[in-house]
């Protein structure tokens, strides 16, 4: 039994891959740190909290001696790193919040498990978890690849440049065994109503407006977050020591055709005239520093490890407008706060 840690497992991405990693491995059992901060909700993860091979930790990354002693306690074979401060409009408002959750937060982890492997790493791996925006904006042509200089431009994307090479650098100067990933944005089931996708859902459900950024002709490329998780477990299976993997879907979207096409799906899943929905969508000012494109080249990962996309764009929006309109007591309760309370009943 090899005991594995996959932090920020209460998140959008993280209960995607704590889920995959407990049903999928027996042989695994999955220790979930998570702070349960605004993004982390357990309700992502009713479904196996009582399995045998799963167990819930509620703790931050930020605590140096909490982590060490953490680490000692369970003697971890591997690291899944997925906590972090994501929002880039979050970071704009409190810079020093990512800095120690996605700089310190990962050196703490980073020191801990050097400490307890002490140079005999055979068998152990840090998969280190981070964003394209590390890389900058795009022009109107070309692609993210794993050598693509980092330039990032927000506090959000310099603390994750920053996460990265600190983890680079422990293994240089110290041999640790890490993998590191640059994902496109994720969508899909579960999701947090404060990124895009999520919040129109919500916001065209209850007939609010749209707020789009600037001309809305800022592009994403768009990665299905179960898509998302079947990458990473075989990039921490398969993945070789000390290299960057880049994943992306291979999907382009500029925000303004993407919010579109949303409100037209939703107009037919709701029973609304044609347009209806289209008519709340709103331009509001530009955020500052906000990158004109991303978009990955994700061939390394494919070639490599054989990972490709499993659905389309248009599969994936469908799947996931069918989820938040299948589960709006889980989005009421994200919208309202509620969710907060659930850990107070399961686990205290």
């Amino acid at each position: 039994m090899k005991n594995i840690l996959i932090t920020g497992g209460a998140g959008f991405i993280g209960s995607h891959v704590v889920r995959r990693f407990v049903t999928k491995y027996n042989n695994y059992h999955i220790y979930n740190l998570d702070a349960l901060t605004y993004a982390g909700n357990l309700e992502n993860l009713v479904d196996i909290e009582k399995a045998s091979n799963y167990t819930f930790i509620k703790g931050d990354i930020t605590d140096e001696v909490f982590i060490s002693n953490l680490f000692q306690k369970h003697q971890f074979d591997g690291v899944i790193h997925l906590a972090a401060e994501s929002h880039v409009d979050r970071s704009i408002e409190d810079p020093m919040a990512f800095v120690k959750t996605n700089v310190i937060g990962t050196v703490n982890l980073l020191n801990a498990a050097r400490k307890l492997w002490e140079n005999n790493y055979d068998g152990k791996r840090f998969y280190h978890v981070s964003t394209d925006e590390v890389y900058g904006s795009l022009g109107a042509e070309g692609l993210f690849t794993e050598t693509t200089p980092y330039d990032p431009n927000s506090p959000y994307s310099a603390s994750k440049a920053s996460s990265d090479h600190f983890v680079r650098a422990y293994g240089e100067t110290y041999g640790l065994p890490y993998v590191i990933t640059n994902c496109s944005n994720n969508y899909g089931p579960n999701h947090f109503p404060e990124k895009l996708i999520p919040l129109f859902i919500h916001n065209i459900i209850n007939n609010q407006s749209l707020p789009v950024y600037g001309d809305g002709n800022y592009t994403r490329d768009w990665l299905f977050v179960k898509d998302h998780a079947i990458a990473i477990d075989l990039v921490f299976h398969q993945g070789n020591n000390h290299e960057t993997y880049n994943i992306g879907g291979f999907n382009e979207w500029k925000n303004i055709d993407l919010v579109k096409v949303l409100c037209q799906i939703m107009d037919t899943k709701l029973g609304r005239t044609p347009g209806k929905s289209a008519e709340l969508i709103t331009y509001v000012k530009d955020r500052p520093g906000h990158d004109l494109r991303y978009a990955i080249d994700a061939n390394k990962i494919n070639l490599e490890l054989g990972w490709s996309p499993t659905v389309t764009f248009e599969q994936g929006l469908q799947i996931t407008i069918d989820w938040y309109l299948e589960n709006q007591d889980w989005l009421n309760n994200v919208t309202s706060g509620e969710y907060a309370a659930y850990y107070k009943k399961q686990y205290l």
